[in-house]
């Protein structure tokens, strides 16, 4: 097959494109410390023979990936895991206590997301999710660290995207592997070296109490940069957290303005979205045709507008701390 895109970074980190539905729409992030690897998400199981080839291009032995480690367990993060475990035999499954249950028995898991896109659909897009051995399994809870070759990787609880979400900041790189809580930022829309960062709200345990206070978490500790798994390194990291609180609070304010249209609620935040999206794209400076620019956000948009309207319909699980 034929190598993956692959970006190489400063301190022996490198984002390997996981080829999920179009180039440059999620990464995996691997690291490398005096021959030791580990891996944060994995993209899904077709992801991994990219994977390998990477590895290989790289000179980097299967044997030598210590660790899989998983920001949380949306399958577009965590869909690849078991394939990576079956695949790396020294390898431990590194994620979130609230995680590590559907990682040993995915079954509802994979039932859940059935449920969303059927089963056809499913396996196309996510293929074979296999149960992973409890013994290989670490659970990271809050402030945990794990050792790559002398390089400590300290684990953060932070929720808002996810309830079961990590943060791993890495202390050699001075960086953080944020997954979905730092937001999404496209490579595409990037302008004179500055990225356009918005949130992910997807379903279903968006909380942006939650949200807000981990963005201020990860900014405490002042890092360089934020490697998102959409899609990948970011700078800039002040301007992109103020950023994120203002959109956090807009998306709240827009689902909250649909809340008693239950008729129209969905078309009427999506649109809202589009239109605060494009907004803030054009004050970025963003030239690209619109119609570019619908393509790159459609999923997103339709997804924030899934979870907004699951958290209008929820109010009690915003307190629900599981």
């Amino acid at each position: 097959m034929s190598l993956p895109l692959v970006i190489d970074y400063e301190h022996g980190i490198s984002s390997i494109d996981a080829q999920f539905h179009r180039p440059r729409r999620a990464a995996i992030h691997l690291i490398v410390e005096k021959g030791a690897a580990a891996l944060v998400d994995t993209g899904t199981s077709f992801s991994i023979p990219g994977v390998i080839e990477s590895l290989k291009h790289k000179n980097i032995a299967i044997e030598a990936v210590a660790y899989i480690i998983l920001t949380h367990i949306h399958l577009d993060h965590a869909g690849g895991a078991s394939e990576c475990m079956r695949l790396f035999p020294n390898a431990r499954l590194v994620v979130h206590p609230r995680g590590a249950s559907h990682m040993a028995n995915p079954a509802r898991l994979v039932a859940g997301a059935i449920g969303v896109y059927g089963e056809a659909e499913f396996r196309r897009v996510y293929g074979e999710i296999y149960p992973i051995d409890v013994n290989r399994i670490i659970e990271a809870p809050d402030e945990s660290r794990i050792d790559l070759n002398g390089r400590a990787l300290l684990f953060l609880d932070t929720p808002g995207h996810a309830r079961h979400h990590n943060c791993i900041y890495d202390e050699r790189s001075q960086s953080f592997f944020t997954g979905d809580t730092f937001g999404v930022s496209y490579r595409e829309f990037d302008v004179n070296g500055l990225e356009f960062v918005f949130p992910t709200t997807s379903p279903v345990q968006f909380d942006p109490e939650a949200a807000h206070a981990s963005i201020d978490r990860i900014m405490s500790y002042q890092p360089r940069y934020a490697y998102l798994t959409h899609y990948s390194q970011i700078a800039n990291l002040a301007h992109h957290a103020k950023s994120m609180h203002y959109l956090l609070d807009a998306h709240v304010e827009i689902a909250q303005a649909a809340k008693h249209d239950e008729a129209n609620r969905q078309s009427v935040i999506s649109d809202a979205l589009h239109k605060l999206l494009l907004q803030r794209l054009s004050e970025h400076g963003c030239r690209l045709p619109q119609a570019e620019i619908d393509e790159l956000l459609s999923s997103d948009i339709r997804l924030n507008t899934l979870g907004l309207i699951h958290w209008l319909d929820h109010p009690a699980e915003r307190f629900k701390r599981l």
